[in-house]
């Protein structure tokens, strides 16, 4: 009968959500939920370490301000372009980059901390754009970690875009190190909220996004970013993390949204 049924189908079901430490999941969740492990970046303070120190000697281990990581993608380019060198941006990448210029001054004003360039043209081109309308006395870096690439072979399998097994093997260990080097709760030793601002490129973003919120990284594709947007990570003392916005575009005139 359907209350038979019923009553298996819930039983199954119950089981699902309940695993064997009673604590990832629960009879409102349709699938397992992943813990979530505080020691992320392994910046954590160990708590037996710490117990016959001084209180200055603890303050040294402790993190306690937060850090805002702003990554923004690259204005449109010559995508029909093979080599890197020659994927130059458009007349409206360059337009688009000047737009997210005027974006980011007012968004942040004189409170960046640091800018990093991804070192490929494209990347390079927009950073350099976007600083004109910054202050001048700002640190700058170029990063070849932040270069685009293909991180991880994504879930589910793209139609089109088929790289071979070794461009994951290669890019995948460079994009992860990036990661590991960017995103981070702040270093002890930083008292005063910081604001970091990466140039770089729609798959090493997407990767980042879903790492720092522990997402399974594999599901990177499934987001989708425009030109110029600004995607805006916050990464508190406790390590916990906030994906304040993705890929926002709305400084750019829709005319002017593009994804290429």
């Amino acid at each position: 009968s359907s209350s038979v049924i019923g009553t298996i189908v819930y039983t199954q079901y119950a089981a699902f959500c309940k695993d064997k430490n009673n604590k990832t999941n629960h009879p409102g969740r349709l699938h397992p939920t992943m813990l979530w492990d505080d020691n992320w970046d392994f910046m954590k303070p160990d708590k037996e370490a710490m117990k016959n120190l001084s209180d200055d000697e603890k303050a040294g281990m402790i993190s306690t301000a937060v850090r805002n990581i702003y990554l923004v993608r690259h204005g449109q380019y010559e995508i029909a372009e093979t080599e890197p060198q020659k994927r130059i941006l458009t007349e409206l990448g360059r337009n688009q980059a000047e737009i997210t210029g005027e974006r980011i001054k007012d968004l942040m004003g004189d409170k960046i901390t640091h800018f990093y360039i991804s070192t490929y043209p494209r990347a390079m081109e927009t950073g350099h754009i976007i600083l004109k309308h910054l202050d001048k006395d700002m640190p700058v870096d170029y990063s070849e970690l932040v270069r685009e690439g293909a991180p991880i072979a994504p879930i589910p399998e793209p139609e089109f875009w088929k790289p071979e097994p070794w461009e994951f093997h290669r890019d995948g260990a460079r994009i992860e190190a990036a990661f590991r080097n960017f995103i981070h709760r702040a270093h002890p030793a930083q008292t005063e909220e910081s604001h970091d601002v990466v140039v770089c490129h729609g798959n090493v973003i997407r990767y980042f996004v879903c790492r720092a919120l522990q997402n399974d990284p594999a599901g990177w594709l499934r987001l989708s970013l425009a030109n110029c947007s600004i995607t805006h990570l916050v990464v508190k003392p406790n390590g916990n993390v906030t994906l304040r916005g993705l890929g926002e575009k709305g400084h750019l005139p829709p005319d002017m949204v593009t994804y290429n």
